[in-house]
């Protein structure tokens, strides 16, 4: 099925500095977000503490729920609207852990029956302690930065056939993560420290498709992000998931250009690079919109029918496919044009693909 016809000869790569500045601007974004809020809006598996769903029969203002709350020493909770408006559902999340949870619902609803009468259901009460909390959120982390590695290695052996390159660069960071966790760093800083030696090994061996992959997967993971705190949205379990989603989701699309890229090359060797990347991107346009389009019908249907439940990992999915797709045209690939560095010029085909 072409979406598009055939011939199409958009410039995108022409246009990869306006892209640039644009993800440039989003991701300062995030990072100022994420600065000013104190970090992510972690939710209770990763915080720790007591989180209630309350169902009431009128609209109510949060302030006022706080105050129904202090009769039973609850009125520190932070309260967020569920689901949608016309459900009258809210979170009641408390971040300490200290609440003895027998009896709990009950007399969390009879504290708001007295304040707003009849009709109030307490649909579920969870509880996480810290520790478990702090554990959960090491391994989410841990969790997105493997998947990516793993990534890198994938993308160098499968496009530029340096497996052993690949196996170097994971033996060298795991000696690398080793020894900074002996200095006690936290979670975030070692994983800081890994995506940077990961990002100098792909350049210093030379692993060119690695590196475009790798910086389209961590932009698309930063503005999911900055989504997530421009909208004041909870950082779960779910929404790891989501995210990691969201890395093979992006993936998938940037393999099938660079494999275009790849083949291009070694049927059209007198032209430029440039020239190359740019038809290679066209004939894989129609593939790529046509996915993305199937792809977001689905996630639109779940993010406006399926409920509470699940609409933080469908927004989260809805934003990571429009940037992936985004990525993989003008990030992933104009990665590959500035470190050949030769704009123009004519790009050469070196064994197995890769460029040299």
């Amino acid at each position: 099925m072409e979406f598009i016809k055939p011939g199409i000869n958009i410039d995108f790569l022409g246009r990869r500095k306006i892209a640039f500045v644009i993800s440039l601007a989003l991701i300062i974004a995030t990072f100022f977000l994420l600065i000013w809020r104190g970090g992510p809006n972690y939710g209770v598996d990763f915080s720790g503490g007591v989180l209630i769903q309350a169902k009431l029969d009128s609209p109510q203002n949060p302030g006022a729920i706080r105050d129904a709350l202090r009769s039973v020493d609850l009125q520190d909770s932070i309260i967020q609207e569920f689901g949608a408006e016309s459900g009258n559902e809210y979170l009641i999340r408390v971040r300490r852990t200290d609440i003895q949870l027998a009896g709990l619902s009950e007399r969390v609803k009879q504290a708001l029956v007295a304040a707003f009468g009849k009709g109030v259901e307490i649909r579920r009460v969870e509880m996480v302690g810290p520790k478990v909390g702090k554990d959960l959120r090491q391994k989410a982390l841990f969790a997105i930065f493997y998947a990516i590695l793993f990534i890198a290695i994938y993308i160098s052996g499968r496009f530029e056939l340096k497996w052993l390159m690949s196996i170097v660069m994971a033996l060298s960071l795991a000696f690398v993560v080793y020894l900074a966790s002996g200095l006690g760093l936290s979670i975030t800083w070692l994983i800081l420290i890994a995506l940077a030696v990961t990002l100098g090994l792909c350049w210093f061996l030379n692993l060119r498709y690695a590196m475009g992959a790798i910086l389209a997967l961590i932009h698309d993971v930063i503005i999911t992000l900055g989504a997530f705190a421009l909208t004041d949205r909870e950082i779960s379990l779910a929404i790891i998931a989501a995210l990691l989603t969201i890395v093979g989701y992006s993936l998938n699309d940037t393999i099938v250009v660079f494999d275009r890229i790849r083949e291009n090359l070694s049927r059209f060797r007198r032209r430029s690079f440039e020239e190359i990347m740019n038809a290679s991107i066209n004939e894989t346009l129609s593939r790529t919109l046509l996915t993305s389009m199937t792809t977001l019908v689905v996630v639109v249907a779940l993010f406006v029918l399926g409920g509470g439940v699940i609409h933080d990992f469908a927004f989260a999915i809805l934003v990571g496919i429009i940037v992936g797709t985004y990525s993989s045209i003008f990030v992933a690939s104009p990665i590959l044009l500035i470190w050949e560095g030769r704009g123009s010029n004519r790009g050469k085909l070196g064994r197995g693909g890769s460029l040299r």
